[in-house]
């Protein structure tokens, strides 16, 4: 995904950002069977393929079965003929899949689940040991799937703006300040930044300052990674108590 910081300052998400998100491209252009709805849709869904994998998972399907559902639901997905039922009235994408998988799920019930799937063509190419390594870290009790799918996709969103702004600190050639940074704004550091200033041998001030400015870079690509998801910018803020509602349960 890609975004650019705009003249409104590093928290704002301008009209020109969010005229190229993802979900907005697909509402816009789905009923004229784009292809340009079609790379979007497949774009969205190979970064959030993990909160499905979680969710199919968590409904009690073990590993391999959870994979090739969440392959097949891909399938049928991107599938250019299932984008013509895609309008406006789904709203998020975060809602918009659940739903999906959910009625994919009910109506694979009764199926057999055949290697053949998806045409034996693989839509997305899914980890499997690591979507394995990363559900044997998940709790076992608290969540049920309806929870934890939302709680993988709040953290999903959260690494993918961590990633863009490490991006953007090995471009600019700060990859060891980022490094030693990186859990500051995360929010989970347990250094203070008088001593990483004195291991980096600079002034706790500019340690200070680097620390606020990686921390405004990484609200406003949340804030873009946010946008991607809706179909309206007046959503941002909404989506944004959502996310850190379900972070906090």
């Amino acid at each position: 995904m890609t975004g650019r910081e705009t003249a409104d300052g590093p928290g704002a998400v301008a009209q020109s950002v969010f005229a190229t998100t993802h979900w907005s491209v697909v509402l816009a252009t789905a009923d004229q069977d784009s292809p340009q709805a079609a790379v979007a849709l497949e774009q969205l869904c190979r970064t959030y393929w993990y909160p499905l994998y979680a969710y199919v998972r968590r409904r009690g399907h073990g590993p391999e079965d959870a994979q090739d559902l969440t392959q097949e639901f891909f399938a049928r997905l991107l599938a250019r003929n299932s984008l013509a039922q895609v309008g406006p009235e789904k709203g998020k994408f975060r809602s918009f899949l659940l739903a999906a998988l959910r009625h994919f799920l009910s109506d694979q019930r009764d199926r057999v689940r055949a290697a053949k799937r998806g045409g034996g063509v693989e839509i997305l190419s899914l980890d499997a040991q690591e979507a394995e390594e990363r559900y044997r870290l998940e709790p076992v009790e608290r969540l049920d799937a309806e929870r934890i799918y939302e709680r993988r996709w709040a953290m999903t969103l959260l690494e993918q703006a961590l990633t863009r702004l490490r991006d953007e600190s090995v471009a600019a050639g700060k990859t060891e300040l980022f490094e030693r940074l990186r859990s500051f704004v995360a929010g989970d550091s347990e250094v203070t930044c008088g001593e990483v200033a004195s291991e980096l041998r600079l002034s706790e001030s500019a340690v200070k300052s680097a620390v606020h400015r990686l921390r405004e870079r990484y609200r406003a690509f949340v804030r873009e990674e946010i946008a991607h998801t809706v179909a309206d910018p007046t959503e941002i803020e909404a989506e944004i108590r959502y996310l850190i509602m379900v972070m906090s349960q």
